[in-house]
């Protein structure tokens, strides 16, 4: 048998995904930010592109005079006297100045310097206690060590606790401390709490009351259970992070801006798209005409292929637009009964039964799905919210949030002292009609972060 190279000729049918076509598939996966800054990207590297401005433009003088002149200034200039051509004010109305919306939070920081320049302290004090304060973190807790502190400041570590402990007099109540136990005992010497039980638990039993053991409490501290329960009532009701309440990290958080809106008119939903998480894309007018005025072959060309690249990105944020109105609109028609009657009546949805509904492919409407989030009558809502798999019940299937929030109602309204267990809820389900394993059930419970049957339990 010979071996050797040949030329042949063959015709054969490949699926060839082009970059127009990958670029469609990218932009329909991206949320807003995304979205918005790939955009970004995009009109700055092409001309082209601009953001549609809804205003009328106005491409010379004399169009805006021809406006102006409809105007009827007599009746304008009714309003103002002439004297001050100011416009003449009712007295009686009372103004409201928008000064007064405007509002500043300070971070936690901010708050206990101002309080030390407050003090009586020397100058030498409030040096020890603004490096305190600066090394305390967002919660509130002291996260450098003491030692260390008066090491750097050359001082003793007297002289540095001393500093701390007129610090932990601060509002919020609780902050400077160097652990959970200190922060506790700070907040029930404030409340003037005296009975040396309670600070008896808090030293010695944080862990047992977290596992809910007031049983092995009562007992080594030879005191009545119910007594436990007090103490424990009022150790939980103290704040375990006292400068959470700060706004010192709010440069952090990020807010949802809903890509859909579902409006409840006259009895009918209405689906919108917010055109500020997609918004709609315009060929420049003049780069548009620059196009067929140039006579430079180079310089039409690079236009030529500018203008195809704009068309594409618009024609790919348009299909975007309607994929996920087209999905938004099925899982409306699936969901009808969660928007009007609430989440125990959310149904067992798939991507598949709303890819066959549109006409689409599975993946593309996981991708619409992707990141977006709807505003609705009953909240915000993340669009994977709406598929969920489910249990077969009596009367069909049962998606696992409504499973859920009939389990957490079961909870909500069980005998405190003798709380349902994972194989009585198990029970009641099935009583509904809803066949659940008590496996099942504890994974739901988990899942909502409730705890079990023991620790929910109280004396």
């Amino acid at each position: 048998m010979r071996l050797g190279y040949d030329l042949t000729l063959e015709q054969a049918q490949k699926l060839v995904m082009t970059p127009e076509l990958r670029q469609a598939i990218q932009l329909l996966q991206y949320n807003s930010l995304e979205l918005n800054e790939y955009l970004e990207i995009q009109m700055e590297s092409n001309p082209m592109l601009e953001v549609a401005n809804n205003s009328i433009e106005h491409e010379n003088i004399e169009e805006l005079g021809k406006e102006a002149e409809d105007i009827d200034w007599k009746e304008f200039l009714g309003k103002y006297d002439d004297i001050s051509y100011t416009e003449r004010r009712d007295k009686n109305i009372k103004e409201v100045t928008y000064e007064n919306f405007i509002s500043y939070s300070p971070s936690l920081k901010e708050y206990l310097l101002s309080q030390l320049n407050l003090t009586n302290m020397d100058e030498k004090e409030k040096n020890v206690g603004q490096f305190i304060i600066e090394s305390v973190d967002e919660n509130g807790y002291l996260a450098v060590s003491l030692d260390s502190i008066a090491e750097e400041l050359g001082v003793s570590f007297e002289y540095a606790e001393n500093v701390l402990f007129q610090i932990q007099t601060f509002d919020p109540v609780g902050v400077g401390a160097r652990d959970l136990k200190e922060c506790l005992i700070i907040q029930l010497i404030d409340r003037k709490i005296e009975d040396p039980n309670v600070f008896t638990v808090v030293e010695n039993y944080l862990e047992d009351i977290a596992n809910n053991r007031m049983m092995k409490i009562s007992k080594e501290l030879n005191i009545d259970i119910k007594e436990v329960q007090k103490i424990c009532d009022v150790i939980r009701s103290l704040e375990p992070k006292p400068g959470r309440g700060f706004g010192g990290s709010s440069d952090n958080i990020r807010y949802i801006v809903p890509d859909i809106t579902l409006q409840h008119v006259d009895g009918e939903y209405i689906v919108v798209l917010n055109d500020v998480t997609g918004p709609r894309l315009n060929i420049n007018s003049f780069y548009k005409e620059l196009v067929s005025k140039t006579n430079d072959p180079q310089i039409s060309q690079f236009l030529n292929s500018k203008l195809n690249s704009a068309l594409w990105v618009i024609k790919s944020i348009e299909q975007r637009r309607t994929t996920i109105y087209r999905v938004v609109k099925s899982i409306l028609k699936f969901q009808l009964d969660f928007f009007e009657k609430g989440e125990k009546f959310l149904k067992p949805l798939t991507l598949k039964e709303v890819a066959d509904d549109i006409g689409v492919h599975e993946s593309t409407v996981s991708r619409a799905t992707n990141g977006k989030y709807m505003q609705t009558p009953r909240g915000v809502f993340e669009l994977k919210y709406f598929f969920s798999s489910g249990v077969s019940g009596e009367k069909g299937d049962v998606s696992a949030i409504s499973i859920k929030s009939t389990l957490k109602d079961l909870i909500e309204n069980e005998n405190h002292k003798k709380p349902l267990s994972d194989q009585q809820i198990s029970n009641l389900l099935k009583e509904k009609g809803i066949s659940i394993s008590r496996r099942t059930v504890a994974k739901y419970r988990e899942e909502m972060n409730i705890a079990s049957s023991s620790m929910r339990r109280r004396f």
